[in-house]
């Protein structure tokens, strides 16, 4: 997919440098760093839904037990 973007010029000299830098190309730059911005969001709904149970009054196994029992 190609898209077109415009960034400040500050940004442009900075993704510049980071490219001599690191030797590589501006489209690489950018997909690395929209790689990054995406693992960061995924890490984050993934910490939101983590003891997504904390505040209620249930044993945890107790809960799972009964749910397994309907099985039977």
């Amino acid at each position: 997919m190609r898209a077109i973007i415009e960034l400040p010029e500050e940004q442009v000299r900075q993704l510049a440098d980071v490219c001599r830098r690191e030797n590589v190309s501006r489209a690489e730059v950018i997909r690395r760093a929209i790689a990054s911005y995406l693992d960061e969001r995924h890490l984050s709904d993934r910490e939101d839904a983590f003891g997504i149970w904390r505040d209620r009054n249930v044993d945890g196994l107790r809960y799972e037990r009964g749910l397994r029992r309907e099985w039977s």
